[in-house]
């Protein structure tokens, strides 16, 4: 007969022949050792706990009062297949976490060969393993999707939720703004548990709280995309924050209204002609130390 332990791995493996099972049967604590796997294929591992879940099986061993002679292996089978489920749950339920720093952009592929462009300084979180039965991505900053067809999709952020089934669309949330802009197909925004659906062209805009009403959108595509950032009468502080992001610098503005509404743009290509982009309009002067830019009144 082989020796118990080789025994035990091979039922493991449910590698037993019709021999082997056999000599595996006629172990004293056979009975003990089926009870104990049947209790842990039971485990469903988005509820299970390995440390607590090892403690119970040893409990149930413990009150079974068996001879010493077999504790010790069972004890040992069961920390391992404590230890297995633990790895099997860790491994299915991570996520994939995607960030980008000033002045990075990064384009990556999702599970469904959905596409999604990041801008600066932002985060996207997905889960590789749970995509077919939930394609759900959390964003904290600025990103452009499209969408391949099937099941729901869902774009998780502090200020709203956005559904979609195929399409693309461009999310911003930053702090006190939200804005979501269908480029084509729809997509719906949830937002203080209301719904409301956009077709292409349309934009959902949140500032400070409030919904802003929005022009219709002719472009095809953001034009972070293409190394470019627009405004249309948005405050002046968004314009300051997003330069921030683009080239990685402080903006300190002296004597200045923030909230003072701006139309323009401004390259991220090079620095001082994006500078000239958004001061020459509002009649400002700069200068720049380090890392440091300083915008005053003229």
């Amino acid at each position: 007969m082989m020796e118990r332990e080789k025994l035990i791995k091979k039922w493991l493996d449910n590698d037993l022949n019709d021999q082997e099972l056999k000599a595996f049967k006629k172990l004293e604590d056979y009975d003990d050792l089926v009870n104990l796997s049947n209790n842990l294929k039971g485990f469903k591992a988005e509820e299970f706990d390995a440390s607590k879940e090892l403690e119970r099986v040893l409990r149930t061993i413990h009150s079974t009062k068996k001879q010493s002679f077999w504790m010790h292996p069972v004890f040992k089978i069961a920390a391992i297949l404590a230890i297995c489920f633990s790895l099997y749950y860790y491994t299915t339920t991570i996520d994939t976490a995607i960030t980008t720093e000033f002045a990075q952009k990064t384009t990556i592929e999702l599970p469904d060969n959905s596409s999604v462009s990041i801008n600066s300084k932002s985060l996207l979180v997905f889960n590789k393993n749970s995509w077919k039965k939930v394609r759900d991505v959390e964003l904290e900053g600025e990103a452009f999707f499209k969408v391949s067809k099937g099941s729901t999709f869902n774009v998780i952020t502090k200020s709203g939720t956005i559904t979609v089934y195929g399409t693309q669309f461009n999310v911003k949330q930053r702090d006190d703004y939200f804005e979501v802009i269908c480029y084509e197909g729809i997509v719906g925004v949830t937002y203080n548990s209301q719904l409301t659906k956009l077709k292409a062209g349309e934009s959902f805009l949140i500032i400070d709280g409030k919904l802003i009403v929005t022009e219709k959108e002719n472009n095809t595509t953001p034009s972070w995309l293409n190394n470019e950032s627009h405004f249309k009468s948005l405050p002046y502080r968004e314009v300051l924050a997003e330069f921030e992001r683009q080239y990685g610098v402080i903006i300190k503005a002296q004597n200045i209204d923030k909230t003072e509404l701006f139309t323009g743009s401004f390259t991220h290509s090079n620095i001082s002609t994006a500078l000239k982009s958004i001061t020459l309009p509002l009649h400002l002067k700069y200068s720049k130390t380090n890392n440091t830019i300083t915008l005053i009144r003229e």
